[in-house]
């Protein structure tokens, strides 16, 4: 797909618990097309300690608004200046990037999708887009304790969601791979997005039960473009760059230990 620099002004910037900050930003002309499990390069004005841009999930995108969305988790000098901006400004965005989630071939197939922390963000454009084709997925997603659950209301206006925590304070207590739905329902399609021991884990119970699985990594980035080859995972066709190749990947692509 074609690839854009754009400068999106901001419609808002939602502070969402203590860690993450819900980005909506818009444009005088149409938005690009973009799918879900793509991602954008945001660029970092007035940080003196960062020089290169983040790579960003795209969260969701609302054609009616001609918004797209960004869910950042505040863990570094970058994002959290990327968490300071606000709404008027303006934000310099490479968009889209990589490629995205498979869709299903059929209307009837039973699809998870697995969440954990701020992978979540492209699981709710990927819900959102399964939903407008005629699936009703399931989201099954974690964090370590209910205040770090965010988007609930949006995940479910969309399917049907089912949570853990660590804490216990919401949802099962435990890791989304320890939920009973796993051993009580069956399902087709599994797409998942987190930290990877999650996704390890993931693809583990996926590959011993034969569901088709897809993984969006997390490998560090700089240019987003497959040029700088920082973002290398191995695979059985050999290295790919991340950004390029993916980030979603099939499981049965990675030379994972599953």
């Amino acid at each position: 797909m074609k690839k854009y620099k754009l400068d999106l002004e901001l419609v808002s910037v939602e502070r969402l618990g203590d860690r993450y900050v819900l980005m909506r930003l818009t444009s005088g002309e149409p938005l690009p097309d973009m799918l879900p499990g793509q991602f954008a390069e945001l660029l970092v004005e007035g940080s003196p300690s960062t020089f290169l841009r983040r790579p960003i999930s795209i969260c969701y995108v609302d054609r009616a608004l001609n918004e797209v969305w960004f869910l950042i988790a505040m863990v570094g000098n970058g994002t959290r200046q990327l968490g300071s901006l606000r709404r008027g400004g303006f934000l310099n965005c490479i968009v889209p990037l990589g490629n995205g989630f498979s869709m299903p071939k059929s209307a009837s197939e039973r699809v998870l999708l697995i969440g954990g922390g701020v992978g979540v963000a492209p699981l709710l454009f990927l819900g959102d887009s399964l939903r407008r084709s005629g699936v009703v997925p399931t989201f099954l997603l974690g964090a370590r304790t209910a205040s770090d659950l965010v988007l609930l209301d949006r995940f479910e206006a969309v399917g049907r969601v089912l949570l853990t925590t660590e804490d216990g304070s919401a949802g099962e207590q435990g890791y989304v791979t320890q939920h009973s739905v796993l051993q009580a329902e069956a399902f087709d399609r599994i797409c998942t997005c987190g930290p990877k021991p999650m996704m390890l884990a993931v693809a583990r119970y996926a590959k011993a039960r034969g569901i088709e699985c897809e993984v969006s990594l997390e490998n560090k980035m700089a240019c987003g473009l497959g040029a700088c080859l920082c973002c290398v995972e191995n695979t059985v066709a050999g290295h790919v760059c991340v950004c390029k190749e993916g980030p979603v990947l099939n499981i049965n692509q990675l030379l994972w230990p599953i």
